[in-house]
């Protein structure tokens, strides 16, 4: 019989200043399995990092990365369906990015722990201009997954390049660092 799937529920209270954005954002996500909380916690930080300001150009939303090998963990489509943010987590190889930076208008990696993954595939991606890679420094990722719960709210504050993360008990700071993009 298969392990079903985690059903997390997350309420999302995001401030941030850098884009003057402020919006309260209730979603429900699907921890696979094989999915540990440092990598369940980094995708709730992406999506909050790249929540758009509203709907117009269509909702961001969790995809089957983990379920079905071409999907992304995040994405953002239009209304009518056409892929316009494609946001990877962890350890995507050059061809993954390649061919997905050729479908779509931006595309953003989300590494935590090590970046000599980074190291070894820079070079393989120099013509993907509308790719972004971030790194979550290694300390700041475990200390992230601590926050995980079954149900959270969580109040995310982003400003200067930092971002506090906290609930009712704990508050981490994590500041992603950019080692490709415009």
């Amino acid at each position: 019989m298969a392990i079903k799937a985690t059903i997390c529920k997350a309420t999302l209270e995001l401030s941030d200043l850098d884009r003057q954005l402020y919006l309260t954002q209730n979603t429900v996500i699907a921890q696979h399995p094989s999915e540990n909380n440092e990598r369940l916690m980094n995708r709730l930080l992406a999506f909050a990092l790249n929540m758009p300001p509203n709907d117009d150009q269509g909702p961001l939303e969790f995809a089957k990365d983990m379920w079905d090998a071409d999907e992304p963990a995040i994405w953002q489509k239009d209304l009518t369906g056409r892929l316009l943010h494609w946001i990877e987590l962890g350890q995507p190889d050059d061809k993954r990015l390649l061919r997905a930076s050729a479908r779509v208008a931006k595309v953003s990696v989300y590494n935590y722990g090590t970046h000599t993954w980074w190291d070894g595939i820079a070079n393989k991606l120099s013509r993907a201009q509308n790719l972004w890679v971030w790194q979550v420094p290694q300390d700041q990722s475990q200390a992230l997954a601590t926050l995980a719960e079954r149900t959270m709210s969580l109040q995310i504050t982003v400003q200067d390049g930092a971002v506090y993360v906290s609930n009712d008990k704990h508050s981490v700071e994590v500041t992603p660092v950019k080692l490709y993009g415009a």
